[in-house]
Order: C-alpha cells, then structure tokens, then sequence
C-alpha cells in the first residue's frame, strides 16, 4: 500500500499494533482507534478513502484532498474534519511555507492525509513505535496540536533571534544590504501569521464542541494550547512591528549619513566658488590682466587666495556652517 504512509490500531491500555492491506478495512471499522495517515500525491488515494469511507458525505473527502486549504473545524455526526498547519522542517525549506495536514477523527479512526512530510507528524509516529502512543482520539488531537505549536515556536525564536542581530548589525554599521533581510524576516512574520491565526480559531471552536470525545482533560491540554498560540501570534507581531521600526531606523541612519556627505561637499562647495571665480576671472587671456608682468603677482595672488579662505572659514563658522 504504498498510499498508506503509517497505519496502527490502538487502545485505552497505550498498545498498539500496525495493520497491513489484510486488517487495514476491518480494523478503520470496529471499536478500537485506528489511525491510517496517508499521501496525498497517490493516485490510489482518492479511490480508497471513496471505497473505506463511503459512509462519509462526499464534501468531506473533497476537502481532504483539496488543493489549497487553510485551518478549519467542521463537526459532522460525532465526527470532525479538522485542518492545520504546521512549520517545513524539510530540509533546505521556508520554514513560514507551512504544510497543511487534513484530518478525520471521530471516536474510533483517525484519517490524516498529507501532501509534504510533517515534523509532527513523524513526532507521533515515533512516539506510537515507542510503545507511547494516544489512548483515544481526543490525546491524538492534544498530541498533533502540541507538537504542532512546539516546533512553530522553534522557528519563531530563530525569527526573533534575526531581528536581534540585524538590529546590532545597524546599530554597529548600517549598510542598505540589511534591508533585504528586513522585508525577508518581515514576509515570514506575515506568512507565519497567515495561518497560526486561524488555526486559535479551530481551538476557540474546539473549546464550544460537542464531540463526545473531546473529554475535560483534553479541553485543559487544548487550553494550554491556546494559551501558546496566542503568545506565538503575539511574537510575529512584535517581530512584524520591529521589523518596521528596525527597517525606518536604517532609513534614518542612511540618510543621515548621506545627508551628511552632502553637506561636506557643500561646504567644500561653497569655500572654493569665490576662489574659482577668481581664478577664471584673471586666467582669461585678454589684455589688462593685473600682475601680468609683475614676477611677484603669483605669491601675491596665492596669498590673496589664502587668506580668503581664512576670511569665509570664520564667516561660516559665525554662521554655525560647521556642526
């Protein structure tokens, strides 16, 4: 079943046993917990979820396989479809190109499908080949939602850690390459806000439920839950806010420095116009120059010079020219 990525039976006393293509359609249908995850890019995909849970309405299998989806909670007689998202792990990957993860649970099976290979999901499955594994489907929800957000916080710690060092690299030495990486850690604050957001939305849902299976201790896992994706989403958007704040602090820094060579040169500008007006003046090539036939008249001339520079430095500074 190439399909099926992991599938396990399990019970109340935390064991569990894998099922092959010969228990598989039984087991999804009796009393016991199963969970069968499967691939999504699998042709064979569509057709066994068709055949294995036909009992299922048709709009559910359809949003298990659709193409792009976002966090959502729909209940349906005792049942659940539930969608979410969690951080690429996935080696050289945007951590912010968040993978969706689409789930059935009721009371007794678990159908979770995947385009792209989750972090937490592989959590689960390893915690299960452990001998550790949910006791019911409400421990299966608390369990996914936990390690869901545990690796979302991961990230965005190194998100912060960034902003952090680009802020010293400004304070130390502003240069407009950083700005680059200012709209990048900004565009993965609003990524990653895009869809934690909504998935509160599935918890606040969750808390109002009425699925027999979601018990008090799981509403207390899942409030804990909440409380960390909110403080998640108010991280992103303490790094969004500073991200602005850091990138108009390397405006102002450039800027300034820029206005400050300018002034420089306005400076240097306005010592030698009178200078060069001198100069162009007495080097034009027609008769009655004064000091042409004088040998003294360049000492004379440069000393003139010399001391009209002497003359506008105090002016200027007079004027406070000179900061």
């Amino acid at each position: 079943m190439k399909h099926v990525f992991f599938a396990a039976a399990m019970n109340d006393d935390g064991i569990y046993h894998p099922l092959s293509q010969d228990n598989l359609s039984e087991e999804i249908q009796n009393k016991g917990l199963a969970w069968v995850h499967l691939d999504m890019n699998h042709p064979d995909t569509k057709p066994w979820l068709e055949s294995e849970l036909s009992y299922l309405d048709p709009f559910i299998i359809d949003a298990l396989l659709a193409d792009e989806t976002r966090p959502r909670i729909t209940e349906i007689n005792g049942g659940a479809l539930i969608i979410l998202r969690g951080v690429n792990m996935n080696a050289n990957a945007d951590p912010s190109d968040m993978i969706s993860i689409r789930l059935w649970i009721d009371k007794h099976r678990i159908i979770s499908i995947q385009r792209r290979q989750l972090q937490a999901i592989l959590d689960i499955q390893s915690d299960i080949r452990e001998h550790n594994p949910p006791k019911n489907a409400g421990d299966f929800l608390c369990l996914l939602m936990s390690r869901l957000l545990f690796h979302m916080g991961d990230i965005i710690t190194k998100i912060d850690n960034e902003t952090d060092k680009i802020e010293t690299k400004i304070l130390k030495k502003p240069d407009k390459s950083l700005r680059k990486h200012i709209v990048d850690i900004r565009s993965k604050a609003i990524s990653l806000r895009r869809y934690i957001a909504p998935q509160r939305d599935v918890l606040i849902h969750i808390f109002g439920t009425n699925l027999g299976w979601i018990k008090q201790s799981h509403q207390r896992a899942l409030h804990e839950s909440y409380d960390i994706i909110t403080r998640h989403l108010e991280d992103l958007e303490s790094v969004r806010e500073r991200s602005i704040l850091v990138k108009d602090e390397l405006s102002n820094m450039l800027n300034e420095k820029l206005n400050k060579n300018m002034y420089v040169l306005s400076v240097i500008s306005a010592i030698f116009l009178p200078l060069t007006f001198l100069t162009g003046l007495l080097g034009i090539n027609v008769a009655g120059i004064p000091g042409a036939e004088n040998a003294n008249a360049f000492g004379v001339f440069c000393s003139l010079l010399f001391g009209l520079v002497v003359i506008q430095y105090f002016i200027f500074k007079k004027l406070k020219w000179f900061l």
